[in-house]
């Protein structure tokens, strides 16, 4: 099954639940980098972090990319709620 035969009813919310999950795996792996460099944590993890979570993101919206234009603004709509999301929740 292709995304040319998987219909737009399912491609879309599938991309966006999919971007809520890679924005929140996002931004939590942003807040733990953030604290690692305040708390003066080991530097390696915080690289290992920062890399893990591009790599991911890209990952994702790479996948979201190969469904389509639609899907792409799904999933991306999907990352700025998680990202609204962590910010109501960090205050």
């Amino acid at each position: 099954m292709t995304a040319d035969t998987v219909p737009l009813t399912l491609i879309l919310p599938a991309s966006f639940i999919g971007g809520l999950v890679l924005g929140y795996a996002y931004f939590r792996a942003l807040r733990e980098t953030a604290r690692l460099i305040v708390a003066q944590g080991h530097p390696l993890i915080g690289l290992a972090l920062t890399l893990g979570r591009l790599g991911l993101i890209t990952a994702g919206l790479y996948l979201a990319v190969q469904a389509g234009a639609l899907a792409l603004l799904a999933a991306l709509a999907g990352v700025l709620c998680a990202k609204a999301f962590m910010l109501r929740t960090s205050l």
